[in-house]
């Protein structure tokens, strides 16, 4: 899978993709990110990103011509699955949507910044909108960070257990359960004894009775949603 990324503050994404799972799923070249400066695209002797918007008010938009032209200059050299614009008023992300974009080949991925984009980009040029949640950012670098690292995570042999993102919470509409490791006791805190008993269905019966509890607890709502 590759993934391009268009950025007003390109820098902001610099570590991200360096470190732990991601590095190496790039080392390994099973993924790849590219961050590119929407200022390389910019108008003039000062490569212009942004103007004041139409009818007043406050906050600037990024351009029309300079994002069009960074858009067509990227699509132009490959096809991609999706065009995605990260903004606070698209679809909130979710674990389903994570999986569906793991399955794809080329994503590119416009951050938002100042006060948005013209809406003709989002007309004539996005597939996809995507939010992390209902609050605004300074811009859509760290959106487009955490939806890459939640895509790149499920891509086959990014993580060393090739089932572990099977099982993460959301997964199946259900929090994850309690997780435990050595020591067994510590302190005269007890670890479950049906997961040191080798019994593994029943394992499995405990962590499902343990994700639905958790689950009613603190998201109801997954399961209300459940089909």
């Amino acid at each position: 899978m590759r993934i391009d990324i268009l950025s007003v503050m390109p820098e902001l994404l610099e570590g991200p993709f360096q470190h732990s799972i991601l590095k190496r799923a790039q080392e390994k070249g099973l993924f790849e990110v590219h961050v590119h400066s929407l200022r390389d695209f910019g108008l003039g002797k000062h490569k212009q990103l942004d103007d004041y918007q139409f009818g007043g008010g406050a906050g600037m938009v990024m351009m029309l011509e300079p994002v069009v032209n960074a858009i067509e200059h990227f699509t132009s050299q490959r096809q991609y699955d999706e065009i995605i614009f990260m903004t606070p008023d698209g679809e909130r992300l979710n674990q389903p949507i994570c999986n569906r974009l793991s399955m794809k080949k080329n994503l590119l991925i416009l951050c938002g910044h100042y006060k948005g984009v013209d809406e003709r980009i989002r007309e004539h040029f996005i597939t996809m909108e995507i939010s992390i949640g209902d609050y605004v950012l300074s811009g859509g670098e760290l959106p487009a960070a955490v939806l890459v690292d939640a895509i790149g995570r499920l891509l086959p042999g990014v993580l060393g257990d090739e089932t572990s993102a099977l099982f993460d919470s959301f997964q199946d509409n259900l929090l994850a359960p309690p997780v435990y490791t050595r020591p067994a006791e510590f302190r005269g805190w007890q670890a479950p004894e049906v997961l040191t008993s080798g019994n593994f269905s029943a394992i499995e019966e405990w962590r499902y009775e343990q994700a639905l509890r958790r689950t009613m607890e603190r998201r109801p709502d997954l399961l209300e949603n459940e089909d």
